[in-house]
């Protein structure tokens, strides 16, 4: 794919105002995580997992809302509702200061309520071009370097600000309100999709009712399948992420604020060239397929990282780095390209942001089931071995999905083919 100096400027100004706004969305979502809370509980669940479970609820609870309300989206809107969310995430954050524990957990709860629809909103202004997945994976890399950045950012505060760990959450997101505002002004300015972005990816619609039906109805078995894997996908990775500090502490990386953040900078990198090779493919299946090789490929990369780490033959540096790109490269084209790429290929009337919402959803009311059942059903388990558990587990489920899904897509793609040619030449 060759690039035009507008392409390009438009390439730079577009990564540049989505990776800033979402890096900034984490500021408001993710510093808590890094206190301890330590001596705190309530109804005799330790306070850190209800917090947790009331953010992540919310975050739930705002996917689903937004598989009517992203799919849709008018464009003059989306400039209001970013900044409507981010304000709200910030007065949630004042108040879970200003209420006494353990009873301000509610405001984490309107927390994540009000941040789950971010993500939509931001790749609204994305989909469809021909630049659509090197964008997509610049702005998905943005969650990756940013959960770490932000929680070094949090301890920061605490430990340089002498902020307790109540006020740490909004004091944090304080300073991002400025930068998140201007670059959802950044991102408000960028121009509309042009004629060839509308001929190569396929032109986005707002869906009715009876659009999402049609789509769901044509493509339901894969859908299944896919968010399944998708649900225990999110589960895995927030766990990783929610739990970090723990699984670190385990791993004897006590007090050491830059582990957060140097271990995640080469998974970022990496999931960026390899999404961002496949990315320059032109032809819609090639790339499509692509991604499932992807998704195979990460999978096996974390069971064997995991292996090789109980085998000590990887130090823990190298292993958590190791299934966080396994984790990662499955994770990335969930959020935006596989199915930015699946409306492409089979040119279905509609718009991404439906289908990353319904494996939205799903994936995060997986995230509080693990929750949950860690908590309540393997309470007894350490952190650490619980996530080696889950390694495994998401290596085998992925591998199996992952090939299934590109059996079906592959037999779908020449059944449409077939049809195609046998309208042509009855035509001719």
């Amino acid at each position: 794919m060759r690039l035009s100096k507008t392409d390009f400027r438009f390439l730079l100004n577009g990564s540049f105002a989505s990776f800033g706004a979402y890096f900034c969305m984490y500021a408001f979502r993710k510093p808590f995580t890094v206190a301890t809370f330590e001596g705190l509980s309530l109804w005799g669940v330790d306070y850190k997992i209800i917090l947790i479970i009331a953010q992540v609820l919310g975050y739930m609870i705002a996917k689903f809302l937004g598989i009517k309300l992203i799919s849709e989206l008018k464009t003059d809107k989306r400039i209001l509702y970013l900044l409507g969310m981010i304000l709200f995430a910030e007065a949630s954050l004042l108040c879970f200061g200003l209420v006494a524990a353990p009873y301000n957990f509610i405001f984490m709860f309107l927390n994540g309520l009000s941040l789950g629809m971010v993500w939509g909103v931001v790749f609204s202004y994305l989909e469809g071009r021909k630049l659509s997945e090197l964008l997509g994976v610049i702005l998905c890399s943005s969650f990756i370097v940013s959960s770490g950045a932000v929680k070094s950012i949090g301890l920061l505060v605490m430990d340089h600000l002498q902020v307790s760990q109540f006020w740490m959450p909004a004091i944090t997101g304080a300073i991002f309100v400025v930068p998140f505002s201007l670059f959802a002004v950044l991102l408000n300015g960028l121009p509309s999709p042009i004629q060839e972005d509308k001929e190569l990816r396929s032109e986005r619609f707002i869906m009715t009712s009876d659009d999402r039906k049609r789509v769901f109805r044509t493509f339901l078995l894969p859908i299944i399948l896919l968010v399944l894997f998708y649900v225990f996908l999110t589960a895995f990775r927030d766990f990783r992420d929610n739990f970090s500090r723990e699984i670190w502490d385990a791993l004897g990386f006590e007090n050491n604020t830059s582990v957060y953040t140097i271990t995640e900078i080469p998974i970022a990198i990496l999931v960026l060239v390899i999404m961002g090779r496949i990315g320059v493919m032109k032809h819609n299946f090639t790339a499509f397929v692509s991604y499932h090789y992807a998704l195979i490929f990460g999978a096996i990369s974390i069971g064997l990282a995991t292996f090789l780490f109980q085998m000590n033959l990887l130090s823990p540096v190298f292993w958590m780095v190791a299934v966080g790109f396994g984790l990662y490269i499955c994770y990335v084209p969930f959020n935006c390209i596989f199915f930015d790429r699946m409306i492409a290929t089979f040119r279905i009337k509609g718009n991404a942001g439906f289908l990353i919402y319904i494996a939205d959803a799903f994936g995060y009311l997986g995230s509080m089931s693990v929750l949950l059942y860690k908590n309540f059903g393997q309470s007894s388990i350490s952190w650490l071995s619980f996530f080696i558990k889950g390694t495994y587990f998401i290596a085998v489920l992925g591998g199996v999905i992952s090939i299934a899904s590109l059996v079906y897509f592959r037999k779908k793609y020449k059944r449409n083919e077939s049809s195609s040619q046998a309208e042509l030449q009855a035509v001719l």
